[in-house]
């Protein structure tokens, strides 16, 4: 299997001038070259295509731009494979889930081309090595109203925002390649600039790439040189250019004292879980896969919450009692739980699992209070956020999300680790200093005047 990635790497890398995991993969709509001018002024390079000609393949080979010709379950998938090939292609998508062989007989016929699959959550290759891992599956992004049109509350009380980071987070604890999330615009729905915006930066904040796909309406507006269509489409570009300007927050580890356990390959699929009530209420956590948890994978933390005692070994049991025995609080899930991984077409919880979190994050709310375990923020309801921090622990980074239609403003960031220096950066151009000031925590504190769609405090010491 390495040799193999290894020959991948070199073939893409011959062609285009980087590897696959330097893609900015984008679902393409159209078969005509032309339609390629679109590219000019974005950072996406990779298209995932159903339907091409030669003279498009050959258009978008002349831009240093990759073609992946997306097969999907029905009929022989390696004979497809074979096709789309000799058609010049740069590569293949496997989306969907197939039978039992299919994929390795379409890496067979694809040789040294780059294969990337698109499967289900819960058949994800977490652990495969593989350059780029990723699914088909994901909420879309955004304040979840009622049928009043108002916002919904979720279990944590708080305005629940529909999003996928908490999935991101679990899936890249693992390590390993690119994690590409390929959820397409909801059916029948007219997306707005706004919300093509949140469901990138929703992605991007966590380390994943969403692989831009556009729904009917805006895809023919687009097509045709509507105004505000381009303008959305070069908004969007911006956005995807400002994460891939600063890749090195990717490559960074998640900060915080709060540590939660639990197995990737369960309720660290699904949305709407645990990570996801705990971003909402913006505190900082790490997530810890049951397999990979030891000592060193708890250090720096002060709390930890184990979602299901009844999954880990002897020594993993040790781990965490090692852990209160030098002053850490430790959290359990209520008897008798256990962590519920997605099944079928299904990646997000049912009442019932709810209310059996209820019991968890009841407890866990009551435990932290008003701590600080690395980073609060006020005036925030329509916001996610998500700190990082550097190997040497000397640079840390806030992302801000906005899920809202409009600008939050007066944002307050409270943090702590003696960080001296604060700098906000944004889609939009800004770069500038914040003030920092001490706070009651013993932390420190910046003000942000507007979030429009995402902004990041740079926090060095």
């Amino acid at each position: 299997m390495g040799a193999r990635w290894v020959a991948v790497l070199t073939f893409a890398t011959a062609l285009y001038g980087s590897a696959p995991s330097a893609w900015v993969p984008a679902r393409w709509p159209w078969a005509d070259a032309q339609s390629l001018d679109l590219l000019s002024g974005t950072p996406v390079n990779c298209l995932l295509v159903k339907t091409y000609s030669p003279r498009f393949i050959e258009a978008a080979e002349a831009r240093g731009v990759a073609t992946l010709a997306v097969l999907t379950p029905g009929g022989d998938v390696a004979a497809e494979a074979r096709r789309a090939l000799a058609a010049k292609v740069t590569g293949l998508v496997l989306e969907g889930d197939f039978a039992e062989g299919t994929a390795a007989a379409v890496r067979e016929a694809a040789g040294a081309a780059p294969v990337v699959e698109l499967t289900a959550r819960n058949r994800m290759p977490l652990k495969s090595g593989a350059p780029v891992i990723g699914t088909y599956q994901g909420v879309w992004p955004g304040i979840s109203p009622l049928d009043d049109g108002h916002s919904k509350a979720g279990p944590t009380g708080s305005t629940w925002i529909d999003t996928n980071t908490g999935f991101i987070r679990a899936a890249r604890a693992w390590g390993g390649g690119e994690l590409w999330i390929a959820n397409q615009p909801p059916p029948r729905t007219a997306v707005t600039g706004a919300r093509y915006l949140q469901v990138i930066a929703d992605a991007a904040m966590s380390g994943a790439h969403w692989v831009v796909a556009l729904d009917p309406d805006f895809a023919a507006r687009l097509r045709k040189g509507e105004a505000a269509a381009l303008g959305d489409w070069r908004r969007m570009g911006d956005l995807l250019r400002y994460f891939e300007q600063h890749r090195e927050w990717w490559r960074m580890r998640e900060a915080g004292g709060l540590a939660l356990v639990q197995d990737p390959d369960k309720g660290g699929l699904v949305s709407g879980g645990i990570l996801d009530m705990i971003a909402v209420k913006h505190t900082p956590v790490r997530p810890v896969p049951r397999q990979l948890l030891t000592a060193d994978a708890l250090a720096g933390a002060s709390m930890a919450v184990n979602v299901d005692g009844n999954a880990l070994t002897a020594q993993q049991k040790e781990v965490l009692r090692n852990f209160t025995r030098t002053g850490g609080t430790l959290l359990t899930g209520p008897p008798g739980w256990h962590d519920q991984s997605p099944t079928g077409e299904g990646i997000t919880l049912d009442k019932a699992q709810v209310d059996q979190l209820n019991d968890i994050w009841s407890e866990m709310n009551a435990t932290i209070g008003r701590r600080n375990l690395g980073v609060r923020l006020f005036n925030a309801a329509s916001m996610l956020s998500n700190m990082l921090v550097s190997a040497d622990g000397k640079t840390a980074v806030v992302q801000l999300v906005n899920y809202s239609d409009y600008p939050v403003e007066s944002v307050a960031v409270h943090f702590l680790g003696g960080y001296k220096k604060a700098t906000l950066l944004t889609p939009e151009g800004v770069n500038r200093p914040l003030e920092v000031y001490q706070t009651e925590d013993d932390g420190g504190g910046v003000d942000v005047d507007k979030v429009s769609v995402c902004a990041t405090i740079v926090l060095e010491k």
